[in-house]
């Protein structure tokens, strides 16, 4: 195909109660499950999926191009010329996805450890509870589920929860899922202006803007607006980045996000959109986006 376009059109404002689901991608050109994206979409015509290329070095950037031009309502693509992480993804895409005003935004990761399907649910949640702003997906292995983690991914993810609940002062049983998904709000904006101390673990870091900058509001605790999603099925895709040892580098960002955020004494969060935030060049491989019908 021709050259991937390097200037992005703005954004054409979506219809009240869409969503848009934001899928990160590195390096994904060979184990991306095009096809169940698209069977997806195809059942389910309110939901967009905005797929940012992270910098790949493969031909992710071309793959992702070829699909939002086989689908141009439902697939979108950012192209961000350089690998900032995933955080950093996740941040310039919930920037992007902001400007066409849905009435909810998620990330999902692009293996489909979590599969597509629960999409539904998470935004049925955020319908059925008014004052819940987070959704997150929990890999519980309740009876009846089927959640594969090996042993040490389990025992590790636990230990990393209970770790984070203590400096978030919320119990909370899996920060790091990769299913997420908001509520549209001006907190929103805020919490995503800014970019992450963490690459990895900017989940904690989320949750706890969004403790901050509800303490100016409200003497609610940040648990009242958060809404755990037990996933039905999730699966440890192979290929995965992250290693063991990962955790120790986990404790050490949460230690940086405690230290910022949670601490007693520390500076308010004030989410404050950087200027250098338009440094990278990123593009959409579409030269226009129809708006989506009302979501069911």
């Amino acid at each position: 195909m021709g050259r991937i376009p390097r200037i992005a059109p703005p954004p054409v404002k979506a219809e009240p109660y869409s969503t848009v689901v934001i899928v990160p991608c590195y390096n994904e050109a060979d184990r991306l499950p095009v096809n169940d994206f698209e069977v997806y979409a195809q059942q389910t015509e309110h939901i967009r999926f905005l797929f940012v290329n992270d910098g790949s070095s493969d031909s992710t950037a071309t793959l992702l191009a070829e699909m939002a031009v086989t689908n141009p309502l439902q697939f979108q693509f950012l192209n961000l010329t350089k690998n900032g992480g995933k955080a950093e993804a996740i941040r310039q895409g919930m920037l992007h996805a902001l400007q066409s005003e849905p009435a909810a935004i998620g990330f999902w990761d692009a293996d489909l450890g979590t599969p597509l399907e629960p999409i539904a649910d998470f935004r049925r949640a955020l319908d059925k509870h008014a004052p819940i702003e987070i959704v997150v997906g929990s890999r519980l292995p309740l009876l009846g589920r089927q959640i594969h983690r090996t042993p040490v991914r389990r025992l590790l993810g636990r230990l990393f929860a209970t770790v984070a609940s203590i400096a978030l002062g919320i119990r909370i049983r899996d920060t790091q899922c990769g299913a997420k998904m908001f509520r549209v709000t001006p907190d929103l904006h805020k919490v995503f202006a800014e970019p992450f101390l963490s690459k990895w673990i900017f989940d904690v870091e989320l949750i706890a803007r969004y403790g901050q900058l509800r303490q100016r509001l409200t003497s609610k605790p940040t648990a009242d607006f958060i809404y755990e999603q037990p996933l039905e099925r999730w699966e440890e895709v192979g290929g995965s980045r992250l290693k063991s040892n990962d955790f120790v580098t986990a404790i050490f960002d949460l230690a940086r996000i405690y230290w910022r955020h949670l601490r007693p004494g520390a500076p308010a969060y004030l989410g404050v959109s950087p200027s250098s935030d338009t440094s990278q060049s990123s593009s959409t491989s579409t030269d226009d986006q129809p708006s989506l019908p009302r979501a069911a």
